[in-house]
């Protein structure tokens, strides 16, 4: 985590592979229909409050016979850790998908008595 000249501000960042269903035959590869798949991230170190965070593809391995369709966002943000979803439809097939992320958010301060959780 990157911590700003400002004490109570953070940065923490990652990449991460959402999932990878090629090889295995996955339904998101296979499958047709609505179909969405979720990963857990854990920050490095946890904020004094739910930060924000800006998720985009970093890598996406899809077949191109088809309509590409998708959707990337996050959810269930709190201190400590939030999911990536990824969603497509109809006849998309999608091999794997890698996602970056960035959390901005406040940190604890050592002043911070009055802050009980």
């Amino acid at each position: 985590m990157k911590r700003l000249r400002n004490p109570r501000t953070g940065i923490d960042q990652g990449d991460v592979l959402v999932f990878s269903d090629f090889q295995e035959g996955g339904e998101m590869w296979t499958g047709r229909g609505q179909r969405e798949k979720r990963c857990t991230v854990l920050f490095s170190d946890s904020f004094a409050s739910t930060p924000s965070v800006q998720i985009s593809v970093s890598l996406w391995d899809i077949d191109t016979s088809v309509t590409a369709r998708a959707e990337i966002l996050a959810e269930n943000i709190t201190k400590s850790q939030f999911e990536i979803v990824f969603k497509t439809w109809g006849d998309s097939r999608i091999a794997r998908i890698r996602a970056s992320w960035l959390a901005i958010g406040e940190l604890p301060y050592e002043d911070d008595w009055d802050d009980v959780d």
